[in-house]
């Protein structure tokens, strides 16, 4: 079975140095279970790249992308001419400018289907098929069986990475690679502002009345909760009789039972 695993050029979210996102390398794991996989990157130079030769790949391609270029043509290009049975990915990056659009955008531009959220992968009972598990949340699965080739994204409950070997990255190799399609970076329609926090919106705020009534309706103390009584300092007995009357006001306890007659 032929695999390639996506790789992106992740940052620590406190430090900022290059490393493997988490993802990815949660991703080498799930292809080791299948067979040898080959890790893709486009992009420039990744520092963390090696890191993946670590973590279980004994290969990997290095398409040299200028960093705002486009990158899905070129990997596009490259997954056609290997054609291989899985492509797996991560659901997005890390500590970059991640949009977690890139396996889709792969997928339509190869006319492939994507499976996203993939906690599991085997070899269906099938020729030519996979079996997925796919996490739905709260520890929910569902396994799908599909027709390979196709591209699916790692959801973080997958089995966590393999231990780095040091010895297994120095006998790994980066090759690198011309693209054969270059995308000239797409100018972008987003507008950047600093960041205004908006005046909180009031339902139910009456739009006449006193400033009272309104500053009332502001902090929350209109409505049912001021339909209450004030109590100050009461007694323990007198105070659970109160709070039990506004419990049964309010549906959460049931009205007391009216006493039995025919009960001694």
């Amino acid at each position: 079975m032929r695999i390639a695993v996506l790789l992106s050029a992740g940052r620590h979210p406190v430090s900022g140095a290059a490393v493997l996102p988490r993802l990815e390398a949660q991703a080498i794991r799930l292809a080791a279970g299948l067979g040898p996989a080959v890790g893709l990157h486009a992009g420039p130079a990744a520092a963390a790249l090696a890191e993946a030769l670590g973590q279980g790949l004994a290969q990997i391609e290095h398409i040299d992308l200028p960093e705002a270029f486009d990158p899905v043509p070129a990997l596009a290009a490259r997954l056609a001419a290997r054609a291989p049975d899985l492509v797996l990915a991560g659901r997005r990056g890390q500590g970059g400018p991640e949009s977690g659009l890139v396996p889709y955008s792969l997928a339509e531009a190869l006319g492939l289907p994507l499976i996203p959220d993939v906690v599991a992968v085997a070899p269906g009972e099938e020729p030519g098929t996979l079996q997925l598990d796919q996490s739905l949340g709260r520890g929910a699965l569902r396994r799908v069986v599909a027709l390979t080739p196709i591209v699916a994204t790692v959801h973080p409950d997958a089995p966590p990475p393999f231990p780095y070997a040091y010895g297994q990255a120095r006998r790994g190799r980066i090759d690198g690679l011309a693209p054969a399609i270059v995308a000239p970076p797409a100018e972008s329609e987003m507008e950047e502002r600093p960041y205004r926090r908006r005046p909180r919106i009031v339902k139910g705020a009456p739009t006449g009345g006193s400033a009272a009534e309104r500053l009332k309706a502001a902090t929350g103390e209109s409505g049912r909760a001021a339909k209450g009584r004030l109590l100050v300092e009461p007694d323990p007995e007198h105070a659970a009789r109160e709070i039990l009357a506004h419990l049964r006001q309010i549906g959460v306890l049931a009205p007391p039972r009216a006493p039995d007659p025919d009960r001694r």
